[in-house]
């Protein structure tokens, strides 16, 4: 694994850490990985969805039972996040990563792999308002740049000074 991954998931488990620090019995939207691995050593006891579309099979969710939603680098791969992020249940918790949709990078679009690909990337301001307008109310948010692998351009450079991942802590109240 490259230094890029490694940071992302270093920032993504810090800021899980400050928020909701273990223990805690987490949903984490998505198959298991590398980060689901990292919250168990951090402590968390973690259940992971089986790699069903949550665009279309989100309604069997059973999300009381868990102390936290985790949904981390899912969101901009569904076509309506708002579908799943409504249904979740009053009271529920939820840490969530997105990518930044930033001017100088097209949003990523794997050419092989369909589940690879991103159909949203959000300013923060547009998280935000799908966080509010599908009932959460957002506890604490960060954003954080993640330079890329080499410097081969313009790009990478811009990397370094321009937040590319936004987190948030939210509560779901209504």
């Amino acid at each position: 694994m490259t230094a890029i991954p490694k940071r992302r998931i270093k920032k993504t488990l810090d800021f899980l850490l400050k928020h909701h620090p273990p223990p805690a019995k987490l949903l984490d939207l998505g198959t298991k990985n590398l980060l689901s691995s990292k919250m168990i050593q951090a402590g968390y006891q973690v259940e992971n969805t089986k790699g069903e579309d949550l665009d279309i099979e989100y309604k069997h969710l059973s999300v009381e039972q868990y102390d936290l939603i985790t949904a981390f680098e899912i969101l901009e791969h569904l076509v309506a996040p708002y579908n799943l992020l409504q249904s979740l249940k009053q009271g529920q918790r939820m840490a969530a990563t997105v990518p930044i949709n930033v001017w100088f990078s097209k949003a990523h679009w794997s050419k092989t792999d369909p589940w690879d690909r991103h159909f949203h990337e959000f300013e923060p301001r547009q998280f935000d308002w799908l966080l509010e307008k599908s009932g959460w109310k957002i506890i604490a948010k960060e954003t954080w740049q993640i330079p890329a692998a080499g410097i081969n351009g313009i790009r990478p450079v811009l990397r370094f000074f321009i937040p590319t991942y936004y987190a948030v802590y939210a509560e779901k109240i209504r």
